[in-house]
């Protein structure tokens, strides 16, 4: 072999050996995904006031159905993030919030956490602050949950996602515009009418594990969870309970089916606020079994994978929000309309300024998740959807904490039932900000909205 051959060798077997030591210093580095999960009993005990109504001053009587706090925990590379759905109507408050994350921190390490409530009115009444103190039950759930984070990271493995949409109609919308500019409200639509506006999309996250066995199935979706009314006293998570049993039991109670409130600020179930007399068993039965069935034939098509490099982005800000009413008159009206306890229920104290809680998580580069801490009306879900840089997207209500309805600016102007009383105690445009500051998020996360200006 001539020399200058011998040596054209030498070169291509070392760009050959580079090139494979540098592929295998990817390999060794690329994160891959991990996911966890837990689920643990939350139930108050009997005789703990109930919340969702102003009229029910009773406390729970008996248990239909129990109450759960579920928990996803995704890991990739430094970063690791603990999302925990609670069957209740609110998420717990600052404090307890506060002291949940803390908790969590110490045992797991884990600094992101996303607390969602699926808004049932069927659960207790929680304060963001109690004036004799945290009940005990409520501590004992923030310390079971966090015992439930702690197991979903310690059985965490190596997972692959996949993302599909379904359809169902289970309600309408109850803010009716008339001709003359004016609102009726609709508390229940038992003849199925169409309103708008209404989205019925069902969208779902698969997570399965590295050989594709179902870990996860989270279902988003927007509507109420209002179906019984003021006079039950049975704890239940209403119809989203049924969702998640339907949903695990089509894929033979394998994985944790999770159910994550969309903006139903508007929206409710056809059989809103069911009469005992009217069997409001069956009709949740009904409301859950439509959606969790098709929620599972959407997870059954779903092809799931395992990204090359994955990844967790998160962003966690605080945006400042002014009270939207006159202090003073703000108090009046709600005292008229509510009662003297409204505030303490309902409400967080009276304040000229408001920071709110607004989480960005983008996965793997591809799919994002955008939360607000209340009510939105759901024009905001379907506006989020639509101007996401990201095919896949979900949008989390009941996030966090809780402050109260956000409707759109137009509905604002027109008034009705969370649009224009006292429970929109936060300025008008709120949810219009916190929608943008997501979507700029997101672009930021992906790289393409940079602090330098740019030549």
């Amino acid at each position: 072999m001539k020399r200058e051959e011998t040596s054209m060798l030498r070169k291509h077997i070392l760009i050959l050996l580079l090139v494979w030591l540098l592929a295998s210093a990817v390999s060794l580095t690329a994160s891959v995904l991990k996911a966890g999960v837990a689920k643990v009993d939350i139930t108050p005990p009997m005789g703990t006031k109930m919340w969702g109504y102003f009229d029910r001053e009773a406390g729970a009587s008996a248990t239909l159905d129990p109450l759960f706090a579920r928990v996803l925990v995704l890991e990739a590379g430094d970063e690791r993030l603990a999302l925990v759905a609670l069957d209740l109507g609110r998420t717990f408050g600052p404090l307890s919030l506060a002291l949940l994350k803390e908790a969590v921190q110490k045992s797991t390490g884990i600094v992101h956490l996303l607390v969602v409530a699926s808004h049932t009115h069927a659960g207790p009444v929680i304060q963001d602050e109690y004036p004799e103190g945290t009940p005990a039950w409520e501590r004992t759930d923030l310390d079971r949950i966090n015992t439930s984070i702690g197991e979903a990271v310690k059985n965490a493995v190596e997972a692959r996602l996949g993302v599909g949409y379904g359809s169902v109609y289970i309600g309408y919308n109850r803010r009716r515009v008339n001709p003359d500019g004016t609102v009726t409200m609709l508390w229940d639509n038992k003849t199925k009418l169409p309103t708008s506006p209404f989205d019925p999309t069902v969208s779902v996250l698969r997570v399965d594990t590295a050989s594709g066995r179902p870990l996860a199935i989270l279902v988003n979706y927007a509507c109420h969870a209002v179906i019984f009314g003021a006079s039950n006293l049975r704890y239940s998570a209403d119809f989203p309970g049924v969702v998640t049993r339907t949903t695990e039991k089509a894929f033979n109670n394998q994985p944790l089916c999770f159910f994550l409130q969309g903006a139903c600020g508007d929206i409710n179930p056809y059989f809103a606020t069911t009469a005992e007399e009217e069997d409001p068993v069956k009709r949740c039965q009904w409301t859950g079994e439509l959606l969790g069935q098709e929620a599972a034939r959407v997870a059954s098509s779903i092809p799931t994978k395992a990204g090359p490099d994955s990844r967790l982005d998160i962003g966690e800000e605080l945006l400042s929000f002014k009270l939207r009413w006159d202090r003073a008159k703000l108090r009046e009206s709600v005292l008229k309309l509510i009662g003297p306890k409204a505030f303490e229920n309902y409400a967080p104290s009276i304040k000229n300024e408001y920071h709110l809680p607004v989480t960005t998580l983008l996965i793997n580069r591809q799919i994002a998740f955008m939360s607000m801490p209340g009510e939105p009306f759901v024009d905001f879900q379907v506006d989020w959807r639509n101007r996401c840089p990201v095919r896949d997207s979900f949008f989390l209500g009941y996030a966090n904490g809780y402050y109260g309805y956000f409707p759109t600016i137009q509905a604002a102007s027109e008034g009705g039932y969370g649009a224009s009383d006292p429970v929109t105690w936060i300025e008008t445009g709120a949810g219009e900000r916190m929608v943008d500051r997501a979507v700029v998020k997101v672009y930021e996360l992906l790289g393409k909205l940079v602090d330098n200006p740019r030549d």
